[in-house]
């Protein structure tokens, strides 16, 4: 099984407020995170909440979620993964790690990455767009134990470079996966161009 990770225990404080929780088209930026990974092909998701988690813990639970949470939230992104990979149920051969806000990845992008996956069972599968790497990433559990073990002051991308041999990358047609929302103009831009898709 492949399961979808939703990174979602920041506190944004670039943002000056819970950006997960700001209105995206007809739900929260988090919701449409979510929405995305129950309409891809992942077998299950399960978010990781950290700063504010019983007001965005109460805006999903009406989805088929698990949940984790991640005590050590103010330590980084690192910590948040280590927290979801800690949660995945045993039979999890890999995971996708959405970070919580990018609500305009769409669902063919997850897809993308666990078809390639399954098809050439490469350990770590990263989207590519314009030339340049982004996100979601998908990393098997294979790797759980090296995640885990991971400082978390460096970030993933410390297993990244341990293994380039083991990096598999995938061309996506969205440029979302290289768009993330940190401050008020970002998200104003992504709100726009939305609400902009939508209007087509």
């Amino acid at each position: 099984m492949i399961w979808a990770t939703v990174l979602a225990a920041g506190e944004s404080r670039r943002m000056g407020t819970q950006k997960l929780l700001l209105p995206f088209g007809e739900t929260t930026v988090i919701e449409a995170i979510v929405r995305t990974a129950l309409d891809s092909e992942a077998d299950g998701t399960i978010v990781v909440l950290g700063a504010d988690r019983r007001r965005v813990r109460d805006v999903l639970k009406s989805y088929p979620l698990i949940f984790a949470v991640n005590e050590d939230y103010r330590l980084g992104m690192l910590s948040s993964i280590q927290a979801g990979f800690r949660a995945l149920p045993t039979d999890v051969e890999a995971a996708v790690i959405m970070l919580g806000d990018q609500p305009a990845i769409p669902a063919h992008v997850l897809d993308a990455l666990i078809r390639a996956y399954r098809e050439n069972r490469r350990g770590i599968v990263v989207p590519v767009h314009g030339g340049r790497r982004g996100h979601p990433i998908l990393v098997g559990t294979d790797y759980r134990d090296e995640v885990l073990g991971l400082d978390p002051g460096i970030g993933l991308r410390q297993l990244l470079q341990a293994h380039p041999e083991d990096i598999l990358e995938v061309a996506v047609s969205s440029p979302a996966v290289l768009k993330d929302i940190d401050r008020p103009e970002d998200y104003r831009k992504e709100v726009d161009l939305s609400s902009k898709a939508h209007r087509k």
